[in-house]
């Protein structure tokens, strides 16, 4: 009850008169009325509208659909009041997650999916009583067409970066997936990843969603009009041409996708299996050289090198006859602490550099608060039997090929999801990036398509190629642009070769990137609260004859309501 006392008297101080504006029917469809459709029908339309915004995500990938699913979420927070926002904001982000990480349930049992899935819809939810107030304090504070089809759609589309910047980075390291950007992989929109970053992206095609409600829903607009307005918004984004590739030289690179039973509960998981079958599917390459680097997925050396002789000598034999250092993925411990690692591998040196992933996943990787969670969740705790620790070595390797030195960063698994990594790649020199993941334990799901479409957004993000390995599939090796230059089925052992652009540029994306978000952020906080005062503002203010001192007996009984 707290909450809704709270909301209620903010309300009212946001709250002026305002006029009824054509039939009833109309005003419940028009911001300014501060009515929205029934509950009813908003449960059902929010549901709809999370479905929506989830089909434009891979593996379905139509795009076009995050148009009508923003735009469908947006309208239903409309017109409502505290317990009514969050219940209609929850429900349709609870039908976006349930659809679109219905792939952590593959293993696990409905458990982990349903709590990730709320706690996800919970902090949406809170975000769209924001974005309610938006709808209610914004046309009322800067009236006519500059409040409603200008202002509006930019701080509704700041509150949404606001929201995902939340969850990307809390609680704990975040969970950045369902992010709106990364419906366009494929698409005319994608080139502009590449001048605004993810989060700009996201801002952008928001704005485009709140501003075509907005012109649905002006009063005193041809329908012509209407349709024109968004179309050429959407149209002018399109047209922005791709950030110019600064590649230089390039570099052969093999990557090998070996399909052994990489499952964290597959039973055929031995000790020494998924490394056995990495060096059964890099035979081909033997006749296939030079290369630059031969890379090998995430935990692909699961008889850790550095501790088992045999799995060290097993490695230094096949880069000596490779002529060509490995990138490995291997777990390796230091004292009571272990790490999700990546190795450069040297046929004569042996171990030359590592990287240790710096943000272990919670709940999968880790789980924090182990003593709480297990006894609410004992079973499912004792699942995760080891405690990653997070890095602290640089993700950007010095690999020396066939006489050239090659800067590469290193993303392994979910790194490629966050954007704090990237920019740390770029610093480090970065002139490629080795994508390395482990989806097995979400078998044929979405999943890994979904983190490809990632990958290939962060190519065109950061003008750099990206090969995307794993140990089951997706794998591709994508260039600076976006487009594919080599591909393994999923679920086939077998090896990817390609000449691989190499960049040295920055886009504007990796130098202002985190600048853009803040700012989108702040855009969206900023004129909420800014919208707020002007309200309070005029609420002050008295009305009539501001001579005489006297205010109205319409004025007063106005100010009353």
């Amino acid at each position: 009850m707290w909450a809704e006392r709270v909301f209620r008297k903010v309300e009212k101080a946001g709250r002026v008169p305002h006029r009824r504006r054509g039939r009833a029917g109309a005003d419940a469809f028009r911001v300014g009325t501060g009515r929205g459709v029934p509950l009813w029908a908003a449960l059902i339309l929010a549901a709809a509208g999370g479905v929506l915004f989830n089909a434009a995500f891979p593996a379905l990938s139509w795009w076009p659909l995050v148009f009508p699913g923003v735009g469908l979420l947006l309208y239903v927070q409309q017109g409502r009041r505290a317990w009514s926002a969050l219940l209609v904001g929850f429900v349709g982000a609870l039908a976006f997650y349930i659809s679109d990480i219905y792939w952590t349930a593959l293993y696990l049992g409905p458990v982990p999916w349903l709590a990730l899935s709320i706690t996800e819809s919970f902090f949406w939810s809170l975000a769209a009583v924001l974005i309610t107030l938006a709808y209610r304090w914004v046309p009322r504070a800067v009236p006519g067409r500059l409040g409603t089809l200008v202002l509006l759609p930019l701080v509704v589309a700041g509150l949404w970066t606001l929201r995902e910047f939340q969850t990307d980075h809390w609680p704990f390291t975040g969970f950045a997936w369902g992010r709106v950007a990364y419906t366009q992989s494929q698409s005319p929109f994608t080139p502009l990843v590449g001048w605004v970053g993810v989060a700009g992206l996201t801002f952008l095609l928001v704005w485009v969603s709140a501003f075509a409600l907005a012109c649905l829903q002006e009063v005193g607009m041809s329908r012509l009009t209407r349709a024109v307005l968004p179309v050429t918004a959407a149209l002018a984004m399109a047209s922005v041409p791709a950030w110019p590739s600064h590649a230089l030289g390039s570099a052969r690179v093999a990557a090998v996708q070996g399909d052994g039973p990489a499952g964290y509960f597959d039973p055929n998981n031995k000790y020494g299996a998924v490394e056995q079958a990495q060096v059964n599917a890099t035979v081909p390459l033997f006749s296939k050289g030079p290369f630059d680097m031969v890379v090998w997925p995430e935990g692909s050396a699961d008889a850790n090198p550095l501790a088992d002789q045999n799995s060290a000598s097993v490695l230094s034999a096949l880069s000596r006859v490779l002529d060509a250092p490995l990138v490995v993925g291997a777990i390796t411990e230091d004292g009571p602490k272990t790490f999700n690692s990546s190795l450069l591998w040297d046929g004569d040196k042996g171990k030359v550099a590592q990287y240790d992933k710096q943000l272990p996943v919670p709940f999968g990787e880790y789980i924090p608060l182990r003593p709480f969670f297990h006894a609410l969740a004992p079973a499912l705790v004792d699942l995760v039997q080891r405690d990653y620790t997070p890095g602290t070595r640089p993700n950007v390797f010095d690999i020396r090929g066939t006489g050239q030195d090659i800067r590469a960063g290193i993303s392994i698994c979910f790194d490629i999801i966050d954007d704090r990594q990237i920019p740390q790649m770029i610093d480090g020199g970065a002139q490629l990036i080795l994508a390395q993941t482990n989806n097995a334990d979400f078998g044929r799901t979405e999943e890994n398509v979904q983190q490809l479409a990632i990958a290939r957004m962060r190519a065109v993000e950061t003008d750099r190629s990206v090969v995307n390995i794993s140990t089951v599939g997706t794998s591709q090796v994508i260039g600076p642009t976006g487009r594919t230059l080599a591909a393994i089925p999923a679920y086939k052992p077998g090896v990817l070769v390609a000449s691989v652009p190499l960049s040295t540029g920055i886009t504007p994306a990796v130098r202002f990137g985190a600048a853009i978000e803040l700012g989108a952020a702040a855009l969206g906080g900023a004129g909420l609260v800014g919208c707020l005062g002007l309200l309070l503002t005029q609420r002050r203010r008295p009305r009539g004859n501001p001579e005489d001192g006297v205010w109205s007996r319409d004025a007063r009984r106005a100010e009353s309501d």
